[in-house]
C-alpha cells in the first residue's frame, strides 16, 4: 500500500477474528520493528509474541477488555533502559526507541491487512509476573495482532496549524 494511504487507513482495532496469522506475515511485522531507527543504534527493546489461546485468563489480568484476547496473538514491547543511549542531560531514550519500533510494527501490520491496538493502560505488575520479567526490563506497550472484525470510525485529529510552529515556538 502507498504510505500515505497506509497511515490514513490504519486504526485501533477493537474486534478481531480468530483466524491465525501466518508465520510469514508475523516475520514481516517483527522485521519492521527490528529495522526501526534507535538512538546510537542500541535497540534497547525486546518483543514478546504471545499466543492468546490457553492464556486468556492471565492476559485478561494484564488488560481486561474482552477484545484484547480475541486476536490469535498479543505482542509486547519491553525496554532495556540500561542499554539505551542517554542524552547529555541524562534523558534515557529507551521509551522513545521502543515507541518508534512499535510504530513501525503497527504500520507493518496494517500493510499486511492485520489489525492492532496500542495498549498502554495495562497492569505493569501483572506483566512482570506473567512474563517473568527480570529486573531492568520494563514493559512499555502491548497490542493484539490479528485480522479485524470491525470497521474504522472517522479519525479525529487536530488541524495541522494547531500542531506546527515555524522558526520559533508559538502557543
Amino acid at each position: 500500500m502507498e504510505f500515505t494511504e497506509l497511515i490514513k487507513s490504519r486504526y485501533s482495532v477493537r474486534a478481531y477474528r480468530p483466524d491465525p496469522v501466518s508465520p510469514e506475515k508475523l516475520q514481516r511485522v517483527l522485521e519492521a520493528a527490528r529495522l526501526a531507527p534507535t538512538a546510537a543504534n542500541r535497540q534497547p527493546f525486546r518483543l514478546l509474541v504471545v499466543k492468546t489461546r490457553g492464556r486468556e485468563e492471565e492476559l485478561k489480568r494484564l488488560y481486561s477488555r474482552d477484545w484484547f484476547i480475541q486476536a490469535p496473538l498479543v505482542i509486547g514491547i519491553f525496554t532495556l533502559p540500561e542499554v539505551a543511549w542517554k542524552r547529555r542531560d541524562g534523558k534515557n531514550y529507551a521509551d522513545v526507541d521502543a515507541t518508534i519500533a512499535m510504530d513501525h510494527l503497527i504500520l507493518a501490520a496494517a500493510n499486511e491487512g492485520l489489525g492492532t491496538c496500542w495498549i498502554g493502560a495495562f497492569d505493569p505488575a501483572v506483566a512482570r509476573e506473567i512474563f517473568n520479567l527480570p529486573p531492568g526490563v520494563e514493559p512499555l506497550a502491548f497490542t493484539p495482532l490479528g485480522y479485524p472484525a470491525d470497521s474504522p470510525s472517522p479519525k479525529k485529529r487536530k488541524n495541522l496549524e494547531e500542531l506546527v510552529c515555524y522558526e520559533k515556538w508559538t502557543p
